[in-house]
C-alpha cells in the first residue's frame, strides 16, 4: 500500500489542523483544499483542485486512514492515522512534518515541531525517529502498519545531520536509503552500528552546544542592555 503525493498532502494537512486548529476541526472539503495549498509550512507548495482532493479523500476513506462526518449540512473529514498506525503523539508530530515538508534533519524537525509537539531537546527527537525507523511488529488493524515508517537518508555534503524520510509513499531510491547495519553474531553492536551511534550522538551534542551558546549570548545581551539602562 503506497500513498501518492496528493494523498500524503491531504493526510498530513488533516493531522496538522487537528493539532493546531482544533476549533475548526474536522475540516470541510473547502477548508481541506486551502490547507493542502497553503504556502507556509509546505514543501513543495501545491495548487490542488477540489476534484483532486476529493479523489484522494475517497481513497483514504477506503483504506480507513480518513473518516467522513455527515452530521452537518457540509460533510467534514478527520484522519485516523494514530489508530491505523498505532502512533504516539510525538510520533504523529514527526510523521506529519515529514509528510508536509519532505525529508528533514532532527534539528529541523525540532525547530518546526513546536506547534505540533513540544520536544525537550534534539535527543528526544532522535529517540522518536529511532522508534519509527525500527518498528518490526505487525499490527492487525492495517497491513501498512507493519514495519518501519521512516528511513534515514545519507548525509548531504556540508550537513552535520542525516535527513529522515517517511515510507508511506514507498521506500526512497535504493541509492538514497541509509541501510540499517547488521548485528554481530555475538549479539553485541557491530562496528558499523557503533560508528552510526557515535555519529548520531555527536550531531546531537553539537546541536545542544549551539543551543547553549545561543542562550548564553542572549543572556549576555540582556545583561549589557540592563546595565546600560541603569546607567
Amino acid at each position: 500500500m503506497v500513498l501518492d503525493p496528493i494523498q500524503i498532502r491531504v493526510l498530513g494537512s488533516l493531522v496538522e489542523k487537528e493539532i493546531t486548529t482544533p476549533e475548526s476541526y474536522p475540516l470541510s472539503l473547502n477548508a481541506l483544499v486551502n490547507a493542502c495549498n497553503q504556502r507556509s509550512s509546505r514543501d513543495p507548495v501545491l495548487e490542488l483542485a477540489e476534484d483532486e482532493v476529493r479523489k484522494a479523500l475517497h481513497w483514504l476513506i477506503d483504506q480507513e486512514f480518513v473518516s467522513g462526518m455527515h452530521d452537518s449540512r457540509v460533510p467534514k473529514y478527520e484522519h485516523r492515522i494514530r489508530t491505523v498506525l498505532n502512533l504516539r503523539r510525538d510520533e504523529t508530530a514527526i510523521l506529519c512534518l515529514l509528510m508536509l515538508r519532505g525529508p528533514q534533519t532532527p534539528g529541523e524537525l525540532r525547530g518546526r515541531s513546536e506547534r505540533l509537539y513540544a520536544f525537550d531537546d534534539i535527543a528526544s527527537v532522535q529517540s522518536t525517529l529511532d522508534r519509527l525507523a525500527s518498528r518490526e511488529a505487525p499490527f492487525e488493524t492495517n497491513p501498512v502498519a507493519t514495519g518501519p515508517l521512516l528511513a534515514m537518508l545519507p548525509r548531504q555534503p556540508g550537513s552535520r545531520e542525516a535527513r529522515y524520510a517517511h515510507l508511506l509513499s514507498g521506500v526512497p531510491e535504493a541509492a538514497s536509503v541509509q541501510p540499517r547495519p547488521a548485528a554481530s553474531n555475538s549479539g553485541e553492536p557491530s562496528q558499523a552500528e557503533r560508528i552510526l551511534r557515535l555519529e548520531s550522538e555527536l550531531a546531537i551534542l553539537t546541536e545542544t552546544v549551539a543551543e547553549l551558546q545561543s542562550k548564553v549570548a542572549d543572556l549576555e545581551s540582556a545583561r549589557i542592555t540592563s546595565s546600560s539602562a541603569v546607567r
